[in-house]
């Protein structure tokens, strides 16, 4: 049985990894991808409970990802 909690999202990526911020986009955190670069750039997004600034970052199954309250896992699908 699945458990959702709130705030918490699992997203599904298709190959073995995704940028965080196209996974910022994917999830609708953000619009654009001008806007994922500066929240990202602000420092206000972790990765896998640290401060990450890199929009670029690769994020693979299992990483995690907050901002603002809001939680994202990265699941690869099969």
């Amino acid at each position: 049985m699945k458990v959702k909690l709130p705030g918490v999202q699992n997203i599904s990526i298709r190959g073995d990894y995704i940028r965080l911020d196209s996974l910022l986009k994917l999830a609708s955190v953000t619009s654009t991808g001008g806007e994922a670069k500066l929240l990202i750039q602000n420092g206000e997004v972790f990765v896998d409970n640290e401060i990450c600034v890199q929009r670029g970052k690769k994020l693979r199954n299992g990483n995690v990802v907050r901002y603002c309250g809001d939680t994202l896992i990265v699941r690869q699908s099969v």
